[in-house]
């Protein structure tokens, strides 16, 4: 049951990487918090791309050899990197202005955004059970939007809760793209992750440059240890979520469950850590949602 252990590892890495991110852009500038986590993880896949090249025997039938591909197929790795920068600037900015203990319940809705995406694009269709779980994840999200009120977030007004909404929504496109990528075109693991790191910091360059030449008002950027922890602790994160999937006894129902955990991670770091006001009453609304997230994937 190798691949139990390492999809709760990976659920903590997750866990960790957005207390990283909570951590890193409270009170300082996000777009080169982005930029530098997303260098550290191409630093990462970088000599792994040469060894591949120079010397592949010593990486080959691993999953860190970085597979030869099409211009083609880079084409659509630069496409990918584009859609989660999308999703990622969305909620970079609305972790740094919200409570984690929101922003985490409302990212675990990304399932539920990836299974509607899924009924419209490739016309899959819920079960009774999948059906089930849509309503208990909803009810949770309002209940959510109740807790919000507390601290006087107001969910269909707030302009940081929308932003959140929006990258969870991006982050389930590129869900989906993934699995066009990976089981439809066949694209190797390693590849995939390897170009989409380096083609992220092609993507946030620019704007990185923007902001250092200030084309536009904006904050003072702090730097902090944090930053390249970001990227350190997703790539680990995801390495250990394939590993568990490369076990040919693996559920991956069974996995999308556990990587799920990350959000309670992510919770109770933000109640612990960060003093965040009425923590312990937005546990229902994220019980509510962590079930029927559980059932949408289940069932």
């Amino acid at each position: 049951m190798a691949w139990i252990f390492y999809g709760l590892l990976s659920a903590v890495f997750l866990g960790l990487y957005d207390l990283f991110k909570k951590y890193a852009v409270d009170g300082n500038a996000v777009l080169p918090v982005i930029f530098y986590s997303t260098v550290a993880s191409a630093l990462v896949w970088l000599p792994f791309w040469i060894i591949s090249r120079v010397s592949p025997a010593v990486v080959a039938d691993t999953l860190l050899y970085v597979a030869p591909m099409s211009p083609l197929d880079h084409a659509r790795l630069l496409l990918k990197a584009t859609i989660v920068a999308s999703s990622w600037v969305f909620t970079y900015f609305a972790i740094k202005h919200l409570p984690i203990s929101l922003a985490g319940p409302i990212r675990a809705t990304g399932p539920l955004w990836t299974l509607v995406g899924a009924l419209l694009l490739f016309s899959e269709r819920p079960g009774t059970w999948q059906w089930v779980g849509i309503g208990m994840t909803l009810i949770g999200f309002a209940m959510l939007s109740r807790a919000g009120r507390l601290e006087g977030i107001h969910f269909a007004k707030d302009r940081w809760i929308i932003y959140m909404v929006a990258g969870t929504v991006m982050g389930s496109v590129s869900t989906l793209y993934d699995k066009y990528l990976l089981n439809t075109l066949h694209i190797p693991v390693a590849a995939v992750q390897c170009w989409f790191s380096i083609y992220l910091v092609l993507v946030f360059a620019p704007l990185a440059y923007g902001w250092w030449r200030r084309w536009w008002p904006r904050a003072t950027f702090h730097w902090r240890w944090s930053i390249p922890l970001i990227g350190l602790a997703l790539l680990a994160g995801d390495y250990a979520y394939f590993t568990a999937l490369a076990d040919p006894h693996a559920m991956i129902a069974v996995l999308a469950c556990l990587r799920r955990g990350s959000t309670l991670i992510a919770f109770a770091g933000g109640i612990i850590l960060f003093r965040e006001a009425n923590g312990w009453k937005k546990i229902p609304a994220l019980t509510a949602i962590l079930l029927g997230i559980t059932i949408i994937v289940v069932g």
